[in-house]
């Protein structure tokens, strides 16, 4: 079976060792411990009288622990009643109600990578964090596996911040969200209908309904946006796939072979391969989401209620570099103020995934430090 058609998920490493740079962008744009887990349920205290299940304590993040901040496995559901799975990381000798961050990963990615690393630097920095697996991926909960709900997607948010809001030793009133890539078009979406999140950050934001409809557009070249045949073209496969699957067939993952690459998009594709393929970034729950998906990314719409997010501030953060920067560019004209631009010299979309040295984090402190 081909990496996109195989009916068991594949872990990106295995993928990696064997796939062809062409299909690394459609299987969802490259996309891809220590302590106890402390179930919640819907109150505080039915959540911390519950048994801890045992997970194992070995560090399977792609980034080095820290020997400032305190790490722990946690897990709560969503309104959905699915069980998200995230790391929780706090200052080491934090005392007194802390202010807290939900952390988002990219699109396929999970929280050992990217958020995983966000969320620790960001501990470090004097905030508790949560990095969390969304719904139907990682070690979250949600079958069928490796599916985009996009509405799941943005919903975690909100359980996220239910979770944190609801912990002894957290404020509920100066929470924020720091969202990577794609998570940044869901945590912008999130902000828009929970005024709890009250400062969002994005960093390298991915406006994933736009860019399925302009093909994975990875740059604003109007020669290689997706034609509406094109995209007739793309649903039409994704659709006939249901079928398949309904009938028993084989799970296929990607955003399909109905509309070939173009340019940009392939240098996106080499781009994220360096990441994702690679022990740079490789993880074996990073993993690519069904062609079936396809339909319900392509009528997301992150920026649809943006001006709801006033008078909570924006810091909107991309890469100078960087292919997805107009997506930044574009929330930023259409956000209403307060919301501030950084600009990163320098630096393209996935650098800002590890690139520790050109990661802006003081810039994140210092909206953080004055906002929450």
């Amino acid at each position: 079976m081909t990496p996109t058609e195989s009916r068991d998920p594949i872990g990106a490493e295995q993928a990696g060792r064997g796939l062809q740079r062409r299909h690394l962008l459609k299987l969802t744009g490259a996309a891809v411990a220590t302590g106890t887990l402390a179930a919640a349920g819907g109150t505080a205290a039915h959540a911390e009288a519950e048994a801890e299940p045992q997970w194992n304590n070995q560090w399977d993040k792609t980034f080095p622990r820290s020997k400032d901040v305190d790490h722990q496995k946690v897990s709560f559901k969503n309104r959905y009643g699915i069980e998200l799975v995230a790391d929780r990381y706090s200052p080491k000798g934090l005392r007194g109600r802390a202010r807290a961050l939900v952390v988002g990963h990219p699109f396929g990615g999970v929280k050992e990578q990217t958020s995983g690393l966000y969320a620790q630097t960001m501990a470090e920095h004097g905030f508790v964090t949560l990095a969390f697996d969304a719904s139907y991926n990682g070690e979250s909960g949600g079958t069928p596996r490796n599916i985009a709900s996009l509405e799941a997607f943005v919903e975690d948010f909100s359980a996220a911040v239910d979770y944190l809001g609801t912990r002894r030793d957290i404020d509920r009133d100066r929470i924020g969200v720091i969202g990577v890539c794609a998570s940044g078009g869901f945590s912008l979406a999130a902000a828009q209908v929970d005024p709890r999140l009250k400062a969002v950050a994005t960093v390298s934001m991915y406006d994933m309904g736009r860019a399925y409809r302009d093909g994975l557009g990875y740059a604003p070249i109007s020669g290689e946006v997706n034609t509406i045949s094109e995209r007739h073209k793309a649903l039409a496969e994704a659709a006939e796939q249901r079928w398949t699957e309904f009938a028993g067939g084989d799970v296929r993952y990607g955003a399909g072979d109905a509309v070939p690459l173009k340019p940009s998009q392939q240098a996106a594709a080499d781009e994220f391969a360096k990441y994702y393929t690679t022990p740079r970034g490789q993880h074996p729950r990073s993993h690519p989401l069904s062609l079936t998906s396809l339909g319900a990314i392509t009528a997301f719409m992150p920026l649809a209620q943006v001006e709801l997010t006033a008078p909570r501030p924006l810091l909107l953060v991309a890469g100078e570099k960087a292919h997805s920067r107009y997506y930044t560019e574009d929330a930023y004209q259409r956000a209403p103020e307060p919301k501030d631009l950084h600009i990163v010299p320098g630096a393209g979309h996935v650098d800002l995934y590890d690139r520790t040295d050109l990661i802006p984090w003081d810039r994140l402190a210092t909206f953080f430090d004055e906002h929450l």
